[in-house]
């Protein structure tokens, strides 16, 4: 049977892309949303004590199945296996809004959050079996798109519910949105299915939970709930790297591993996941400090800080189209990672020079170039390891780049947090003492700054504490360009390797398949 590319209703991707962008649209929405409501939720179940772990059970649930989602993809089909983490995350949401305590939440929470890790991973598996590399560049606007609008509507949604509605709308609006998508795509969807024997490597993906929870827990807690020498630290660490070598060993042996290592025996995959883990590490840690900045410095409102990402958004959006027609047209995608990489080190030297009193405008300029670099790199290096594995092990190959990137914007988060408390901690003892200091900034991040406790400071102590969060903020994006730096030069390594579905495809690398309804 001939590569599926037309089904009954005519092409494939537009039938179901809607249900796609939905799915995605749920994965980055949701913790946006629920983070807005938070203080509502607090003022309901009580347990502020607790209140990291609302976010903490989400992460490490999301965190530690986005590699079993792939490989279950690949193993299963993906079409089910995708299906079955929309259901798991709806009903997570639907338990979630009735949670009558916050244990009950954060159990709730993370049972959410095993879901959500395989809706980024199957919507980009399911994309990429249905467009082969060569034509996926003309769904990267749609895709880059969607980013787009869970940036901006995130805490526009967030801040409604929290002022107008109950907090457990933050939850239950996952419902209409996820049961349109996954109608959709049970009566449309039909994907390859290839026979594979089915062995799941449990051992593998206990391991690799183990060894994952441990690195998340250590980026949560480090600096903020223990300090980073403390014995759980440290104990943390040793379980971590002890699960993860025993992790490698049993994949290397184990006849159908959770994550194959043969696929970074491929120098392009190897490269791009590498790449991947340094943008989530540069970007994530460092725009993370952003709506602190935007809300102290330049006194926007909560709700209203998502509209000062525009200009981000609107860049990569930018480049994104441009990006993925060009990819089309020519086949031609090496020198992208390399231009996103270099704007990506100007964006952050850029964004170093925040301060103070620099304008809305000029901020706004200065992500408008963080948003054109990447674009250049989101959804290239998803495309450039998709590219770089066998269909068998597409799943594996999006669900690790997927990780990579997660895990590297989790300890970005948590270096670049150590690295903006310090100087915050130093900018305010310069000004105001040191016990002034301890009291303004304990809390990790300013937890007690807020525009509410800000005004009713005195003058001298609100101007020092301006000062202190846009020195600490560009300290922040300073420190990153290092990581930033780093990218263009791994990029340049990436070899041009003929995309499937092109010219130069050659029918080898066109799998039988067959319909799965």
């Amino acid at each position: 049977m001939p590569e599926m590319s037309e089904t009954k209703t005519g092409n494939p991707v537009k039938v179901v892309l809607p249900g796609l962008l939905m799915a995605m649209l749920l994965a980055m929405l949701d913790n946006v949303i629920v983070g807005t409501a938070m203080p509502r939720i607090v003022g309901d179940l009580g347990g502020v004590d607790h209140l990291s772990w609302v976010v903490t059970a989400y992460v490490l649930g999301t965190t530690v199945s986005t590699p079993l989602w792939g490989k279950l993809g690949d193993l299963y089909g993906r079409k089910g296996v995708f299906i079955t983490s929309i259901v798991l995350f709806l009903i997570g949401s639907a338990l979630c809004g009735i949670a009558t305590s916050m244990p009950e939440l954060i159990g709730f929470r993370a049972f959410q959050g095993l879901g959500a890790g395989g809706l980024m991973v199957g919507a980009m598996s399911v994309l990429g079996d249905l467009v082969p590399p060569r034509e996926r560049g003309k769904y990267q606007g749609q895709f880059a798109a969607v980013m787009a609008v869970a940036m901006v509507a995130g805490p526009l949604v967030g801040g409604f519910i929290t002022d107008h509605a109950n907090w457990r709308w933050a939850f239950f609006v996952n419902l209409p949105l996820g049961g349109a998508a996954l109608a959709l795509l049970a009566l449309r969807l039909h994907l390859p299915k290839r026979r594979t024997e089915h062995r799941i490597d449990w051992l593998g993906a206990l391991l690799l939970s183990v060894g994952v929870t441990g690195l998340v827990l250590i980026t949560t807690w480090g600096g903020t709930q223990y300090a980073w020498g403390s014995a759980q630290i440290r104990g943390l660490a040793v379980v971590a790297v002890l699960a993860l070598v025993a992790f490698v060993l049993v994949e290397r042996r184990h006849p159908e591993p959770i994550v194959p290592l043969g696929i970074f025996a491929n120098r392009n995959f190897t490269l791009v996941a590498l790449v991947g883990f340094l943008v989530g590490f540069a970007l994530f840690g460092a725009v993370t400090f952003l709506p602190l900045y935007q809300q102290i410095v330049q006194g926007a409102s909560a709700t209203n800080s998502g509209l000062l990402l525009l200009p981000m958004m609107g860049g990569m959006l930018l480049t994104s189209l441009l990006v993925g027609r060009i990819i089309t047209q020519t086949g031609r995608y090496r020198v992208f990672p390399i231009i996103g990489g270099a704007v990506l080190v100007a964006a952050m030297l850029l964004l170093a020079q925040l301060g103070p009193h620099t304008s809305k405008w000029e901020s706004g300029a200065f992500m408008a170039v963080l948003g054109l670099g990447l674009g250049f790199l989101m959804q290239t290096t998803m495309m450039i390891a998709q590219n770089s594995v066998e269909l068998k092990d597409l799943g594996v190959a999006s669900s690790t780049a997927t990780f990579a990137r997660s895990i590297g914007g989790a300890f970005g988060v948590a270096i670049f947090g150590a690295i903006f408390n310090h100087r915050l901690h130093s900018m305010l003892g310069e000004r105001l003492g040191s016990a002034a200091a301890d009291r303004l900034a304990s809390g990790g991040g300013g937890a007690r700054i807020d525009p509410a406790t800000l005004a009713q400071l005195p003058a001298p102590v609100r101007t020092a504490v301006v000062d202190a969060i846009a020195g600490a903020t560009s300290g922040v994006f300073l420190w990153s360009t290092v990581a930033a730096a780093a990218i263009p030069v791994l990029a340049f390594f990436v070899r041009e390797v003929a995309l499937r579905g092109g010219p130069a495809a050659e029918p080898s690398e066109r799998t039988m398949v067959a319909r799965e309804g």
